[in-house]
């Protein structure tokens, strides 16, 4: 069993804990009425870009999401929250560096043991949930938890959902599938934008995730027999009716949308072994990008 099956398959002992986290953490996190920037790189800007989505969509102030090498320097926030896993990522860490003494910075991380808590003036540790697959799965998901518990927005039926999803089985045909669309709205924007990700890491699929209702002004036109169209979350009017008459699959389910991903994750897994495929080495990747200053 590789590694990132293994990490996929712990997730839902993982969010009872991060939920706990939450309240044992809660003043490192974002207060309400806090104007906050979350930041990550990778697969942590897509879980940045969900929880800036529930934050403000759930009354708790201003939120916005920024890949950490794109933050704007001209802007003031009152805490900037920063999401590494492996706490050596170096956008992550010069922002950090330079947001010192003047930004409150607080960093969620999986090791202790780096540079970042040497730059962050608080840090949220979920080492718990830490990975040794390069492929990013319940670090991401348990991320995500805590600050949905945070927010009063998590419960053990969350919980319940992840354990199904890695329980049934993955939809028929989806092996075979040649192409996917990932689709959400809101916070499940982010959520699409990590499903995309995670199906090229782990098993070179190609792959696309747009906001649901975006989707009809013009990437429904790759739509057909043989490519799939997956929606987290309630899907727009019509839209699966028009999605079905291309011929294309249409998925989606009951299931809480971080649960969803899930599902995701074991459908990369199962194609990657499909390929004889390592997933837990996905191509041209590594833990933790490392940039050379000198380069």
């Amino acid at each position: 069993m590789s590694h990132v099956e293994t990490e996929t398959a712990d997730q839902p002992a993982c969010w009872r804990r991060a939920a706990q986290v939450a309240v044992d953490r809660a003043a490192a996190l974002p207060a309400p009425g806090e104007r906050v920037a979350i930041v990550g790189c990778g697969t942590s800007y897509y879980m940045a870009q969900a929880y800036a989505a529930l934050r403000e969509g759930s009354g708790q102030g201003e939120s916005d999401a920024f890949a950490a090498s794109e933050f704007p320097s001209g802007r003031t926030y009152d805490r900037v929250v920063a999401l590494t896993r492996s706490g050596t990522t170096t956008e992550v860490l010069e922002l950090l560096t330079r947001l010192r003494g003047g930004t409150r910075t607080v960093a969620v991380t999986a090791d202790p043991n780096t540079p970042v808590p040497k730059v962050a003036d608080d840090v949220v540790l979920l080492d718990f949930a830490d990975e040794r697959s390069v492929v990013q799965t319940r670090f991401a998901t348990t991320a995500l938890t805590l600050f949905r518990a945070h927010l009063g927005l998590h419960s053990d039926a969350v919980v319940r959902d992840a354990e199904t999803a890695l329980a049934e089985p993955l939809p028929e045909g989806l092996l075979e599938c040649t192409q996917f669309s990932f689709l959400g709205h809101g916070w499940t924007v982010g959520i699409a934008n990590e499903a995309a990700l995670k199906m090229k890491e782990a098993s070179l699929s190609w792959t696309e995730s747009y906001p649901a209702m975006e989707y009809r002004h013009g990437p429904i036109s790759i739509a057909t027999a043989g490519t799939a169209t997956w929606m987290f979350g309630a899907a727009p009017e019509g839209l699966p009716e028009q999605v079905r008459a291309t011929g294309a699959r249409w998925v989606e389910s009951d299931l809480d949308p971080l649960a969803e991903l899930v599902r995701v994750q074991r459908l990369a897994i199962a194609r990657a072994a499909a390929q004889g495929l390592d997933p837990d080495l996905p191509r041209h990747l590594t833990r933790s990008v490392v940039l050379d200053p000198q380069a």
